[in-house]
């Protein structure tokens, strides 16, 4: 016989709480080239879970999860870009950015995970290149 804890929601509550404060902490503590390879970092997890989910059929997590990669995507990254002073690079992400949207929809519409590889191959490229760009800290000038 099956029992139910009055805790069984709360099971992972604990865990979420320490996650959202420590995401919370670190983005606080964040300049602006590590919160870009935050959204970066938290879309590959977002997909990995997605992805963990589809495997599961755990469709309410697999729906949690593409709806923050879209989020991400969206709010995050092709919110960010500045369209008038990026030129041509940055329409170009605003493009690419919206056609990874559109993947992750279609991988949630039809549990695709050839939907899922697209993005993860059109997405790392990016973030391994902002990762190799990271700027040099400002040496303090020396009075000589």
């Amino acid at each position: 016989m099956f029992f139910s804890s009055p805790f069984a929601g709360a099971r992972g509550a604990p865990a979420q709480a320490y996650r959202r404060t420590e995401i919370e902490s670190r983005t606080a503590e964040a300049d602006p080239h590590q919160l870009v390879a935050m959204l970066f970092q938290g879309l590959f997890d977002a997909i990995a879970q997605a992805r963990g989910a589809m495997r599961s059929g755990d469709v309410p997590t697999k729906c949690k999860a593409l709806g923050r990669a879209v989020s991400i995507v969206d709010e995050g990254l092709r919110a960010a870009l500045d369209l008038r002073q990026g030129g041509p690079l940055a329409r170009d992400l605003h493009d690419l950015y919206a056609y990874v949207t559109m993947r992750l929809t279609r991988a949630n519409l039809q549990d695709s995970e050839a939907a899922l590889d697209e993005v993860v191959e059109l997405m790392q490229p990016l973030a391994d290149a902002w990762s190799s760009i990271r700027p040099q800290a400002t040496k303090p000038a020396t009075g000589a």
